[in-house]
């Protein structure tokens, strides 16, 4: 007979992965919709996953996508945390800041006079 996967609750995992600070926080996170499992839409925190499944979540503006590799026993050092997961998040988009309307530098040191100012232009 084959094992049963171990499996652990989805936000008890967000938890020891280091993801949220705290469990109500993570569960807070779940039941609002905001996590995929394999992509498909979870509102339950005690949503059994185990290793093999990939969760999509919103982190701190951030998309993050990852593979679980392990349920783990506690929430430990980071270290630990880490080889729960596999990080399979796409590199962000750079984005030119010219193009986003950025302040103009100013290249000397200090802050600049307001003769300064009026000499870097509108932009």
């Amino acid at each position: 007979m084959t094992e049963p996967r171990p499996t652990i609750r989805l936000d008890k995992w967000l938890w020891h992965a280091r993801f949220f600070k705290s469990r109500s926080i993570a569960a807070g996170v779940v039941t609002a919709g905001k996590v995929r499992v394999d992509s498909q839409p979870v509102s339950k925190p005690a949503r059994a996953v185990g290793p093999g499944d990939v969760l999509t979540f919103i982190q701190a503006r951030e998309t993050k996508v990852v593979r679980i590799l392990a349920c783990g026993e506690r929430r430990g050092p980071a270290a630990e945390a880490q080889a729960l997961y596999e990080d399979l998040t796409p590199a962000p988009k750079a984005r030119p800041t010219e193009a986003r309307g950025a302040n103009p530098r100013y290249e000397k040191g200090g802050r600049p006079t307001k003769k300064d100012r009026r000499d870097m232009g509108p932009n």
